[in-house]
């Protein structure tokens, strides 16, 4: 299988570049408050808590909303297991991939 093809089969949950952008940042760090999740990243809350949603139905992340004083939300969020084993498996597919292309260029 070529390279090319081997890239329509990348998790196209992850792939997408805020939920990749989430991904690695919950990787690095495994817990994050929300805030500081969407100044990392850039993306608006609405935005961040839709691509978040979508993770978590996966099984990527865990979202925990708490709220202080009864008033003020305080959302943290991790990655699973799963999270971490999907996003290694992303890098090590994409990885692959460009070692093979590169293989390509001194052929």
């Amino acid at each position: 299988m070529t390279p090319f093809k081997k890239m329509a089969q990348l998790n196209k949950l992850i792939h997408e570049p805020a939920r990749l952008a989430i991904m690695s940042a919950l990787d690095a760090c495994t817990l994050a408050e929300f805030l500081f999740l969407q100044e990392l990243t850039g993306l608006t809350k609405g935005n961040l808590s839709s691509h978040l949603s979508k993770l978590e139905k996966a099984g990527y992340v865990q979202i925990d909303k708490q709220f202080v004083r009864k008033k003020i939300p305080h959302t943290t969020i991790h990655i699973t297991r799963e999270g971490k084993a999907a996003i290694a498996k992303y890098w090590e597919q994409l990885d692959h991939i460009r070692e093979v292309t590169k293989q390509w260029q001194k052929d």
